[in-house]
């Protein structure tokens, strides 16, 4: 493993600085800001005012953090709860519930990494009125890692030793190994209030989880299941603002029906999944609204639950990617715009991979794969090996039109492969709820953002004991298990040099091109759209979902 140095010394580039030392110590020499506080374009209202409707295409269903959930909840997250620090859209850690961000300059970090000091905002009151302390910080960690908790993620928490409320302001802890990670790790994870859920002898059950109480701008109104959530201004807030009376996320499922709603002026910012390609062109000309297309950190793939017999054969996997029209799926049902991938890591980090194998389009080479392996054509022409039909089914979100055409696309060309793929979408409270986080799929097209932050560290999703589905705590879905892979994530979390890293996960990403448990299609190259006048709606690659500071939002 890579010596620890005391990164104070160290000057990076911002692009560089993606290990969690190094963005420490770029953090330290910013303004300390608060959640979600960036430049705004005009003067906001001097008390909340109005409101704003924000579209999803899936509805949130968690509602305490630190249960398993997918993006979309995370809307509701950063409305209402705080962490103890964020990382902003230019990729810096800024303070939130914390006085500071910690690092090895400030003393809140010591030079080997091991040794924390969170020093933390007094006067900061939950949304019941009582307030908040340092032991709501050491429950919340406690929690993640609490064995009869279904956590959502114990990466990097399960390595915090002998946490130390030494006053209401301040608390500190040991790490029982370095882990680069753990700062970006941090600044996803929202805190929550020991006196309501530390008394509850099942927290997976617990009415908390329906009805959240955070320290967040925006305080828990209503929720109408199937239609919208609404959430009311915290007029108590510690920070500036919230500007908004109220916001409501709204439910609609039809990406087609959310676009039509916004065109008519019904929805004031189309957040997860954006406005879809095919109607970029029409959106552009649309009055009185701004249009961005962006590139985003999350990677559209097949994914396969390498749980099920017919995935466990690698030439079955490097088959099927032959057997994929990549580019026509891109430049006809998403218009070119995005650009084909062969990693899960983004095109813009320092991290990226660029020398991979690039995917072909073969159905001669799929087919030599599979005879090779021995798949033999039966009857109906569908093949077989050992008593397994090449047959699964593929999943995804109903009414994702465009994700319904890709499954179209590759239905016709697995079966010209003799491999037949039956098509079974579900409502996004099914698909993405146990089903998904499970691994009870066969396979899927799903969008996933593989990072913490601007973290390389993929643990959540590579290694071996993350899986559901085998009793561990993480997002490996596909059941993925590689003892090289396992190795290089403790190594890499281990290091804090990003160039050290860089070597670390420049490999990885190698090995899981190789194994191919999901086929990386392309990052998401999205259509961002919201009404003119709608300030502060800025994009952040460092986060998965687009309200990530959505108390600085306001109507100019």
């Amino acid at each position: 493993m890579s010596e620890i140095q005391n990164i104070s010394i160290l000057q990076p580039t911002r692009r560089q600085a993606l290990s969690m030392m190094a963005m420490m110590t770029a953090a330290g020499v910013v303004t300390p800001g608060l959640l979600g506080r960036g430049q705004a374009f005009a003067a906001p209202p001097a008390k909340p005012t109005g409101q704003l409707v924000i579209a999803f295409s899936q509805e949130p269903t968690k509602f305490n953090p630190h249960l398993l959930h997918i993006e979309v909840d995370e809307g509701i997250h950063f409305s209402v709860f705080d962490p103890l620090f964020f990382i902003d859209e230019k990729g810096v850690f800024k303070p939130s519930l914390a006085v500071e961000v910690p690092t090895v300059a400030n003393g809140g970090i010591s030079a080997d990494g091991l040794h924390w000091k969170i020093k933390l905002r007094d006067g900061v009151k939950w949304h019941d009125g009582k307030p908040f302390t340092a032991e709501d910080v050491k429950f919340t960690l406690e929690l993640l890692v609490d064995p009869n908790f279904l956590s959502w993620r114990r990466t990097g928490h399960e390595l915090v030793r002998d946490i130390t409320v030494v006053s209401p302001t301040e608390i500190t802890w040991r790490m029982d190994k370095p882990f680069a990670p753990y700062a970006s790790i941090l600044a996803s994870t929202f805190i929550v209030p020991k006196h309501i859920l530390g008394p509850e002898a099942d927290k997976n059950n617990a009415p908390f989880n329906n009805a959240p109480v955070g320290t967040g701008p925006f305080k828990w109104l209503e929720r109408v299941a199937g239609d919208h959530i609404t959430l009311a201004a915290n007029t108590d807030y510690f920070g500036d603002g919230p500007y908004l009376e109220r916001i409501i996320y709204k439910y609609i499922p039809d990406l087609t029906v959310m676009y039509t709603q916004f065109a008519a002026g019904e929805i004031d910012v189309v957040g997860l999944q954006w406005i879809t390609a095919d109607h970029y062109e029409d959106a552009k000309k649309l009055p009185g609204k701004v249009i961005e297309v962006m590139e985003r950190s999350t990677v559209e793939t097949v994914t396969f639950n390498l749980g099920k017999p017919q995935f466990q054969d690698l030439a079955v996997r490097q088959a099927l990617y032959h057997a994929i029209d990549k580019q026509t799926i891109m430049d006809a049902l998403y218009y070119g715009l995005p650009k084909s991938t062969e990693t899960y890591m983004p095109t813009q980090s320092f991290y990226f991979n660029p020398d991979l194998p690039k995917h072909e389009y073969s159905l001669e080479k799929a087919k030599k794969l599979l005879d090779d392996a021995g798949w033999v054509p039966g009857g109906d022409g569908i093949r077989v090996k050992n008593g397994v039909r090449l047959s699964f089914a593929n999943s995804t979100t109903s009414g994702n039109h465009l994700r319904e055409q890709m499954q179209q696309f590759m239905q016709q060309s697995f079966k010209d492969i003799g491999v037949e793929m039956s098509i079974s979408n579900l409502p996004p409270a099914v698909m993405w709820g146990d089903f998904w986080m499970k691994s009870q799929f066969d396979s899927a097209i799903a969008g996933i953002d593989f990072l913490t932050g601007a973290d390389p560290d993929t643990s959540d999703y590579f290694r071996s004991t993350s899986t559901v589905a085998k009793g561990g705590a993480g997002q490996n879905v596909w059941q993925y298990a590689n003892p090289e892979v396992d190795k290089l994530l403790s190594e890499g979390g281990t290091s804090f040099v990003p160039e050290e890293r860089k070597k670390v996960y420049l490999k990885i990403q190698e090995i899981v091109r190789h194994d191919l448990p999901f086929l990386p299609m392309f990052p998401f190259t999205v259509v961002r759209g919201h009404k003119a006048g709608v300030e502060n709606v800025i994009a952040n690659s460092n986060v998965r979902i687009d309200s990530w500071n959505v108390g600085s939002w306001y109507r100019a």
